[in-house]
């Protein structure tokens, strides 16, 4: 098979990293991963890597068609400049939308394609809404909602922080993107809160920052409303209000971070919760078409993955084996609407994407 790219440098090999890593060796790409502490007995090539090393982290860029970056948010900006340096294709599961506009500012000036916010939300959920609305002749909302979840929670926030503590805080405290009646503006985390029913559970939803990506760039002017939120058990936002707010946890993020860990540690038994929804014209009739799914861990790989983990790592996959097939552009931003649904779910990992209750 003939590709754009072969060669990828995996950054990070958390559970999200190795499992990514995995996939791309899997799916036939040579795969080097690298991380700061030493592996043994990997299926791909292992390099130790302090990331603050540049000129180390320049060769490998240098050897390399491409890097996916599985690091913290923070990180990414720096990556993305020495990836454009070297001419390497870059990937990222980023949600800060920060960090995605610096990224998208180097992509104007470099021939090489960058296509950050590859995850879970923001990623395959806003494929997803792209897909929906493309049935539409105009649109009156767009809502996309996500939650990574312990499939039996405990306690008042039932919750477990199977993903980033760096990455949940900064969506819960940051300000979030939205468009309502035509106007794009900025609102609160933490609000707009509706109850949800998904295959019989009750749980309720609330906005998160990031989780559009760049769809209010791409619909504005065209959609009344766009909304991105997080799915949670009943009484997490009001928790989360309480902890981050009242008790003022916000001025330390690190540390509300440490703290939400150690009261929450990570389950192997969770579920991903995704509910998407378009309404507006077809055909001169108001419709509204939906997506909505919930995923369990699965097999891949020889081995049970959780649901946040393989979700997130299937969906960056996905999208490298779409641009090393030349089914996506070969160079510029790439934004996760303009990537083909049907496209998606062909590729070798997106097919895991069929595996969900209500598919």
């Amino acid at each position: 098979m003939n590709r754009h790219i072969d060669s990828i440098l995996v950054l990070g090999l958390g559970k999200v990293g190795h499992l990514v890593a995995l996939l791309l060796h899997e799916t036939g790409f040579t795969v080097t991963g690298a991380d700061l502490s030493p592996e043994l007995d990997l299926p791909y090539i292992f390099k130790q890597l302090d990331i603050e090393d540049t000129e180390h982290l320049q060769q490998l860029l240098d050897t390399h068609h491409a890097v996916v970056s599985c690091l913290p948010y923070h990180l990414n900006a720096r990556i993305a400049q020495l990836a454009a340096e070297n001419s390497t294709h870059y990937f990222d599961l980023t949600e800060d939308v920060r960090t995605t506009n610096e990224i998208m500012e180097l992509s104007r000036s470099h021939d090489i394609i960058m296509a950050p916010q590859c995850g879970l939300a923001p990623g395959f959920i806003g494929i997803i809404g792209a897909a929906l609305a493309g049935q539409f002749e105009k649109i009156r909302n767009i809502r996309l909602r996500v939650g990574a979840l312990p499939i039996h929670p405990t306690g008042l926030l039932g919750y477990a922080f199977n993903w980033s503590p760096e990455g949940v805080v900064n969506e819960y405290l940051n300000d979030c993107e939205v468009i309502e009646d035509g106007i794009r503006k900025m609102v609160s985390p933490l609000e707009w809160l509706e109850t949800i029913v998904i295959d019989g559970v009750q749980l309720e939803a609330f906005t998160t920052s990031g989780g559009l990506g760049t769809m209010c760039d791409t619909y504005d002017g065209i959609v009344e409303n766009l909304d991105y939120k997080s799915i949670r058990y009943p009484g997490h936002a009001k928790l989360m209000n309480f902890f981050l707010h009242e008790l003022r946890m916000r001025e330390d993020r690190k540390k509300a971070g440490q703290i939400l860990v150690h009261a929450k540690p990570p389950v192997s038994d969770d579920v991903v919760y995704i509910h998407a929804s378009v309404e507006g014209l077809i055909n001169n009739h108001l419709s509204r078409e939906e997506f909505v799914r919930s995923y369990r861990p699965i097999e891949i790989a020889g081995a049970t993955r959780r649901t946040i983990a393989w979700t997130t790592a299937c969906s960056i996959c996905s999208i490298v084996e779409l641009a090393a097939s030349g089914t996506l552009p070969a160079r510029g931003f790439i934004r996760q609407e303009d990537i083909p649904l049907k496209d998606f779910l062909a590729t070798a990992n997106g097919r895991f994407y069929n595996t969900g209750s209500g598919s």
